[in-house]
């Protein structure tokens, strides 16, 4: 049986590492998937020589992120804990480490799109069905990793990403204290069973004749006193409605002894019958809301109604939570808590997993690599035999726009399915500037074996093209692939401009010529035309600032230091939607659905303006016709799945296909269309 290979991201999420997922990168099946993970962390030796885990718990842990199923959260979460040097897959628990790598790991694959500065994702955990808000910064709507926040347990400092938990108190056993008493004497001992985003069973040190100190390795070499520790976790477990726990990691056993003052308690925590070297996320909720309530073995002396910080106090640092309490006394309730973490993505590719760990051979395009689903199979049967091999190694999908921008983030979404389908991983490559021509010149010089993709669009292969000689030819130097769809163009301005409609600007900009700056993603690009065409036909005059990409630009907007822009509708929507830009007018034949109370120019007084802009994938001059023709049909497949057209038109934009004929007609139609707009407008690249 061939071995599997599958798209990853490994990353360290807080004071843990593993692989990332989407879910549909995995074999079906919830079997199959288990032996898939085994295989990826290499579980079945204690050292995980043969997969990318590190020998420990905290190293043997794995993200699998999709969109998610619930209507008031962006992505589902299913946390797995892989065993180590034993083949064994647990999803009961949760673990608030790798959940800090969630919301990066989504943005950038597509399944939310970021805003510019911070970008809240609200997060569904399947494990324990609670909703977590996890923010994360995004300057210029992208993911920013450096930072200078640090969190014990990790070298050097990172960005900071905040974990809100919304809903964490009783999500497994369906209340706080699930015994119904805040202190159970099993025993002997006294100790405290809590459901707070983990269940716990909380012991004093000086119960268990511990100063609460210890370290790690003290508390693992102490036989006697782990045999004891379980034989407690067990019996709280069968008190909590948990049922037999022998076999399981949850609860999950905690030692508190007093902190360092009366904000902070020291925990030792099990993961369950090894001490961790630092901490749980997790664990630490749940050990800050004993200590903030009062009646449990980790109860505060200092007994606080509202927000409190508390410090939990761990063997390589403390973890900072922020609880809010609501009433007091027996009364007193957690009403959230949050805490901040760091993540690093450390590398992304293909995982190789080894045959032996299936029991039984993957299904379909599993078990060919994943290189084609069932449904192209077929046809590439048929096709020339060198594109029987295609694709043999990632593609790398070239954006000629900076990240996070609108096209950006349509490559992204039509690369999150395009990617699965083709059994590749496609590689978004970002190389903006020079109005997209260092992109295309990239492209049409590349090796035309279906690895190298561009998202084109007007500005790349018709108005760019138009205005200026350029070192590539939009018609012969390009095979069309598909066409993905197309956008209004809008007209916006910062919010604190001091205009009240576009009949406003116009009269303010007659009477002073240049009061107002505009931004464009770069001379040649759409936003700069349609600037141009207004000023023409308004007759009036305004100052442009070309940047390299919509992003920049957008962002610059927003801020305030140009006051206008004429975005596509797919990139503007988001920020107008959140009130960091102010819709004006429609820069088309009609009213957008996504804004009916928005005007077009026309109506606003100023005709001729009519922009709409399309995009379309495009390969390399000479790619392998057979190639193309794979790589239309599955475009084409992806674009028509609901989700993606759903995906595409919350943000303003239309999904429409073609074949390569029809996108190639497009270009040479389009390229006339802007040439006689340039003779007419007089318009220069300068």
């Amino acid at each position: 049986m061939d071995s599997l290979t599958v798209p990853c991201v490994l990353m360290r999420a807080g004071t843990s590492r593993g692989p990332f997922f989407l879910r549909e990168w995995l074999p079906d099946g919830d079997e199959a998937r288990d032996q898939a993970l085994i295989g990826a962390i290499g579980a079945s030796d204690l050292l995980q020589v043969d997969g990318v885990g590190g020998g420990s718990t905290l190293t043997s842990k794995v993200a699998i992120v999709s969109r998610s199923s619930q209507p008031d959260c962006d992505v589902d979460y299913l946390f797995a804990q892989v065993g180590v040097g034993q083949c064994s897959v647990d999803t009961r628990p949760n673990c608030g480490n790798m959940l800090s790598g969630v919301a990066p790991f989504a943005i950038e694959q597509g399944l939310v799109t970021a805003l510019d500065g911070q970008t809240t994702v609200r997060v569904f955990n399947i494990n324990t069905r609670s909703r977590i808000d996890v923010t994360v910064l995004t300057p210029g709507c992208r993911v920013a990793y450096e930072g200078t926040t640090s969190i014990d347990g990790v070298a050097g400092t990172a960005a900071p990403i905040r974990l809100n938990f919304l809903d964490a108190w009783g999500s497994v056993t369906g209340a706080l204290f699930p015994t119904g008493q805040r202190i159970d004497v099993v025993d002997g001992t006294p100790l405290t069973c809590i459901d707070a985003a983990m269940p716990l069973v909380i012991l004093r040190a000086a119960d268990l004749g511990l100063s609460g100190r210890e370290s790690p390795a003290e508390l693992d070499a102490d036989r006697a006193l782990l045999a004891r520790i379980e034989q407690l976790r067990c019996a709280a477990g069968e008190r909590m409605g948990l049922g037999d726990v022998s076999n399981s990691v949850v609860p999950k056993p905690v030692i508190v002894s007093a902190g360092d003052g009366d904000h902070s308690i020291t925990s030792r925590y099990f993961t369950p019958r090894r001490c961790h070297a630092s901490h749980a996320v997790t664990g630490a909720i749940g050990v800050a809301t004993a200590f903030s309530l009062p009646g449990t073995v980790a109860s505060s002396p200092l007994v606080v109604s509202g927000a409190r910080a508390v410090s939990v106090l761990h063997p390589q640092g403390r973890i900072d939570v922020e609880a809010v309490i609501e009433g007091r006394g027996e009364q007193a309730r957690i009403e959230r808590a949050a805490l901040v973490r760091t993540a690093r993505k450390i590398l992304e590719g293909e995982l190789h997993i080894p045959d032996y760990v299936f029991s039984k051979p993957i299904e379909g395009d599993k078990a060919m690599k994943r290189i084609l689903a069932p449904a192209l199979a077929a046809t590439l049967a048929a096709a020339a035999p060198a594109a029987m091999a295609w694709p043999d190694k990632p593609i790398t999908l070239v954006v000629p726009t900076a990240a996070g921008g609108g096209n950006d983030a349509m490559a992204r979404t039509i690369a999150q399915k395009l990617g699965p389908l083709l059994g590749q991983t496609i590689i978004i490559d970002n190389r903006a500037g020079a109005n997209g021509s260092i992109a295309s010149e990239y492209v049409a010089r590349a090796t035309p074996d279906g690895h190298t993709l561009m998202f084109g669009y007007i500005a790349t292969h018709a108005m760019n093209p138009a205005l200026q000689k350029l070192r590539y030819d939009p018609v012969a130097d390009f095979e069309p692939v598909g066409m993905v769809g197309y956008s209004a163009t809008l007209m916006v301005a910062y919010p604190g401009t001091p205009i009240k409609d576009v009949k406003d600007l116009v009269a303010q900009l007659k009477a002073k010529p240049d009061k107002f700056t505009y931004a464009s993603a770069g001379n040649g690009t759409a936003p700069h035309y349609a600037a141009e065409l207004f000023k023409l036909n308004a007759g009036v005059v305004m100052t442009g600032v070309p940047y390299k990409g919509s992003a920049p630009a957008v962002t610059d907007t927003i801020g305030g230091q140009t006051q206008f822009m004429f975005p596509s509708l797919f990139t503007a929507l988001p920020h107008v939607k959140a009130g960091k830009l102010r819709a004006l007018a429609v820069a088309g034949p009609k009213r957008s659905s996504s804004l009916p109370g928005v005007p077009t120019l026309s109506e606003a007084g100023v005709d001729g303006v009519d922009v709409t802009q399309w995009y379309g994938i495009f390969a390399p001059a000479k790619t392998p016709k057979a190639v193309i023709e794979q790589l239309n049909k599955a475009l084409n497949q992806v674009l028509n799945d609901k989700e993606i057209v759903k995906r595409i038109e919350d943000h303003g934009a239309d999904v429409e296909t073609s074949t390569p004929e029809q996108l190639g007609q497009l270009v040479k139609t389009e390229l006339a269309k802007w040439k006689g707009v340039v003779q007419k407008a007089k318009l220069t690249a300068d």
